[in-house]
């Protein structure tokens, strides 16, 4: 992975929430592959690094981007639900609209999935394949544009202010665990969404 000039370090375990921020990165990046393939081999023949991009952006919606998902619900969400504190409420509010995005977007990622794989597996879509795959990568363009801007300015920011440091330890251990990781073996702590190690070139 080539080293870029002034680009944020990776964030670490003891960082979950920078972790969180992180993937957010990945999930624009991937998507942003996804649609510029869409756009310019129009369900068309695929040359090797429209391939190539092609399959890790699916892969990486399919096998890590869940994950992304699980760290929220079932680590972070429900440690700010029961905090209790009045910055922590105006998130609280938020949380139910950015969980039901979650389904929506399981919802898409499962069509384009579908799509995506009948491009590389026949070398082709119809017209209206790739129409509809279009317009499935527009909505979740939309869909994350919102998303992430919620959790990036809004969720995370009062997160790191109503959470003690044991809680947010707590996250990264579990972020840690579904990764099949052991936070206290790791001597540098990083993570990556997925690693960089498991994702072939972009």
């Amino acid at each position: 992975m080539p080293i870029q000039i002034g680009a944020k370090p990776e964030s670490s375990f003891a960082d979950p929430l920078g972790l969180l921020s992180d993937c957010h990165r990945r999930i624009e990046k991937f998507l942003r592959h996804l649609t510029l393939v869409t756009e310019k081999a129009r369900g068309g023949p695929l040359d090797a690094e429209q391939r190539q991009a092609l399959e890790t952006a699916l892969r990486y919606f399919r096998e890590a981007a869940p994950r992304h998902t699980r760290d929220e619900e079932e680590s972070l969400f429900p440690r700010l639900r029961a905090a209790g504190s009045a910055d922590a409420q105006m998130a609280l509010a938020a949380l139910d609209a950015l969980e039901a995005d979650h389904d929506a977007a399981d919802a898409h990622h499962a069509a384009v999935d579908q799509l995506g794989r009948q491009w590389l597996d026949t070398g082709h879509l119809s017209p209206g394949e790739t129409d509809r795959l279009a317009g499935l990568l527009a909505r979740l363009t939309t869909l994350y544009g919102w998303h992430i801007g919620i959790e990036d300015t809004q969720v995370f920011p009062r997160a790191a202010r109503v959470l003690d440091a044991a809680a947010i330890r707590q996250v990264g251990r579990e972020m840690a665990e579904r990764r099949g990781l052991d936070l206290d073996t790791l001597p540098d702590l990083r993570l990556r969404c997925p690693t960089t190690r498991d994702m072939p070139p972009a």
